[in-house]
């Protein structure tokens, strides 16, 4: 049976875990933490202590990353008790952390002071990284206590947008010049005594900072030390601007097996670079922004958000989806001759609005990442509706056949049963192509296809569901 180490994932997982019900089931404990109570009001007050003692031990020993996972993981209450164990040394890096969500809880709590004392113990990059998401007037004046060049730094990086290179972009790089040999730069590296995280190549530079190539560090140590720089490195590398789209650059990444490249601006000087761990948070991200969005849900919603907030965030889709089932009532009210002569119409239609609903979904969503990869060009749009299409007709010749056929038995009406098959049909086919149509009308637009996709193909799919399966039924029933 193999040993565990003490800093092993699963360790820290089962005490990640613990730290969370101690805090979630232990109300007492929580109230001491926030100051509420006291031990000594405590009708058992040697299990509380005990208990505060694990807690403390544990939130030591836990590293930064588990802490915000564990802060995430926390309902409000709990999540600022938690928060004022945590020591100030570690507190800037559990922000680096967290997500933004929970940046909102934390840092309402804290003085200025006490955040800035909590971003001071950050490297400048990760300062700069942070400082975009904090108040005006905190920017300030953490900018007044950082030395001149890092200060000209931040200003730059404030340039860019939030979804762009420039802003996710690390300055620490190692760089040398082209003239110089192996050796050389091996001492070089060796004076530095340490390299920057996620460090795979250095850049090659020119006097005047322009890039001329990068040098991998397989390279260093695979060639003889008395070859130049310029013999071996590779002088076509992959660069980026820094008004690039992160999420257009970690495709960029996945596809060429990056670990890092360099930035350099419009006339190749170098600025900085990107590296792997920036981009896993950038796609990161924008999967989970997809996923809420697809959902109508807001990008900034915390599962442990207060109830007004949560709210404030949710009722544009509720309100427009209570607007497309108004619609959709319509629809069946207009049919309501048909539905009292034959009352078994009432229980078919959730069945008609529920699989197209279930088709439309799954196309939107296939469409959606095909946009996203950027797999989707004019040449083969057609070719994709009619692929959907074709998928859509064959499902809706079997399932609607099948349910066909279940109907005819439990009705006993042939004709009900041909209906609830050719509605199923007609509805499939048309979840089919709205589910091309609505994404890729929407990107014409400029607008996220994700946004509120799953929302606006139900309610297509419903309101189209009844029309067609209570017009069928009027028109070959009554």
């Amino acid at each position: 049976m193999p040993v565990i180490k003490k800093n092993s994932v699963k360790l820290r997982d089962e005490e990640r875990a613990r730290l969370i019900w101690l805090l979630t089931t232990h109300k007492p404990l929580t109230a001491a933490l926030l100051g509420e109570i006291t031990l000594v009001e405590q009708v058992d007050s040697a299990e509380l202590e005990h208990d505060l003692a694990e807690v403390k031990v544990l939130v030591s020993h836990l590293p930064p990353p588990d802490l915000a996972d564990t802060l995430e993981a926390l309902p409000v209450v709990e999540r600022h008790a938690l928060w004022r164990l945590i020591d100030d040394d570690k507190r800037g890096k559990v922000l680096l952390e967290a997500s933004e969500n929970v940046w909102d809880d934390l840092i309402d709590e804290m003085s200025d002071r006490a955040l800035l004392d909590a971003l001071d113990t950050l490297d400048i990059d990760e300062q700069i990284w942070l400082v975009q998401h904090l108040p005006r007037n905190l920017t300030g004046r953490l900018m007044a206590t950082l030395p001149p060049s890092e200060r000209a730094r931040m200003r730059q990086v404030m340039r860019y947008g939030k979804n762009c290179v420039g802003a996710i972009m690390a300055f620490e790089v190692i760089t040398v010049r082209s003239e110089v040999t192996l050796a050389a730069v091996q001492r070089y590296l060796r004076r530095l005594g340490k390299m920057p995280e996620n460090t795979d190549k250095l850049f090659v530079i020119g006097r005047d900072n322009r890039l001329m190539g990068e040098l991998g560090l397989q390279t260093i140590l695979l060639n003889a030390a008395g070859r130049r720089v310029s013999e071996v490195m590779d002088a076509d590398p992959v660069t980026f601007s820094p008004e690039d789209e992160a999420e257009k650059v970690a495709r960029t990444f996945e596809r060429d097996n990056l670990l890092s490249a360099a930035v350099v601006d419009e006339n190749g000087m170098l600025m900085g670079r990107l590296t792997i761990d920036e981009i896993v948070d950038v796609v990161y991200e924008e999967t989970d922004n997809d996923m809420r969005q697809m959902g109508g849900l807001s990008t900034e919603e915390d599962v442990f958000a207060p109830v007004s907030k949560a709210v404030k965030t949710r009722w544009v889709w509720l309100a427009t989806n209570l607007c497309t089932a108004f619609i959709a009532s319509r629809v069946i009210d207009g049919f309501e001759h048909t539905i009292s002569q034959l009352v078994a119409l009432a229980s078919l239609m959730p069945i008609v609005a529920g699989i197209g609903g279930n088709t439309g979904n799954q196309t939107i969503t296939m469409i959606v990442r095909a946009l996203a990869l950027q797999n989707i060009q004019p040449g083969n749009f057609t070719f994709l509706i009619l692929r959907e299409m074709g998928v859509a007709l064959i499902n809706g010749l079997v399932w609607g056949g099948i349910m066909g056929g279940v109907t005819w038995w439990l009705y006993d009406d042939a004709a009900l049963g041909g209906v609830m098959t050719l509605a199923m049909v007609l509805n499939l086919l048309m979840a089919a192509l709205m589910g091309v149509l609505i994404p890729m009308v929407m990107t014409r637009l400029g607008r996220d296809p994700a946004v509120g996709s799953s929302v606006m193909i139900t309610a297509i799919t419903d309101t189209g569901g009844f029309f067609i399966f209570l017009g069928l039924a009027t028109i070959f029933l009554l």
